[in-house]
């Protein structure tokens, strides 16, 4: 990263969700490596401290803040908490997402759908609902959704986890219309197989898959946009089918 990069971000505050590993935690490194704050938003307190001390370690700012995005009133205390502590928020990246893969959806338990649906779509809604207020009001800011690009293609045997992502592109296309007029940006990124434990990868080689840091780098792209322009949607894969 260029000297320019790195403290680009400076006095900004990034949420990020799901940042307790994985693509949320690159993420978070990422930003708070450019100069922002990284609020890091999750489920678990010790994977969160982990991703906070990497940061740390390399001279970052973080903030840990547990909590869960299917929880409306959890995502409402997060966003009151950030502008109480920092009275603003200038990137927000849904990132938190589970799969479901266990085959066909005909065989798929109700609350097995709930569960994936409910936290790639719903907690997405919940937290643009809590944050975009903020940003509406200062009339700037990023929204970046981390989608996969079985939001494009089909995927048997994870029907639940493809309509998620389907839904969430359908959802950050429309969210980009509502907001731009305040120049809040919102792009959603469709990335292929990245290797973490989110999914099987029977038969893949994870040399060739995407890494966390490939997704990262497309966040950092897109929050240092040139401020007349901003790219709506990114299709990430690798350089060799794995």
């Amino acid at each position: 990263m260029t000297d320019e990069k790195r403290g680009f971000l400076t006095g900004q505050v990034a949420v990020i969700t799901g940042a307790g590993r994985g693509i949320g935690a690159a993420i978070a490194r990422k930003l708070a490596e450019m100069g922002a704050v990284a609020v890091l938003c999750g489920r678990t307190q010790a994977s969160l401290e982990s991703t906070a001390a990497d940061i740390s370690r390399s001279g970052g700012q973080a903030d840990v803040a547990v909590g869960d995005v299917m929880d409306l009133s959890s995502v409402e205390t997060l966003a009151a908490r950030v502008e109480q502590s920092y009275g603003r928020l200038d990137i927000l990246v849904n990132n938190a997402g589970i799969g479901g893969f266990g085959g066909p959806l005909h065989q798929m338990p109700p609350e097995a759908w709930d569960k994936v649906v409910n936290t790639n779509l719903r907690g997405v809604y919940y937290c643009i609902r809590s944050f975009a207020p903020l940003m509406i009001r200062a009339r700037s800011g990023h929204i970046v959704n981390i989608s996969s690009l079985a939001g494009k293609n089909p995927l048997p045997n994870g029907a639940a986890y493809a309509a998620s992502k389907w839904g969430l592109n359908g959802l950050s296309y429309s969210v980009a219309e509502e907001l731009r007029g305040y120049n809040v940006r919102v792009s959603v990124v469709c990335p292929g197989s990245v290797d973490t434990e989110l999914s099987p990868h029977t038969g893949k080689d994870p040399r060739r898959m995407l890494q966390p840091d490939d997704v990262a780098h497309v966040v950092a792209m897109l929050v240092t946009q040139a401020p007349q322009s901003f790219a709506s949607e990114v299709l990430l894969r690798p350089t060799l089918k794995p």
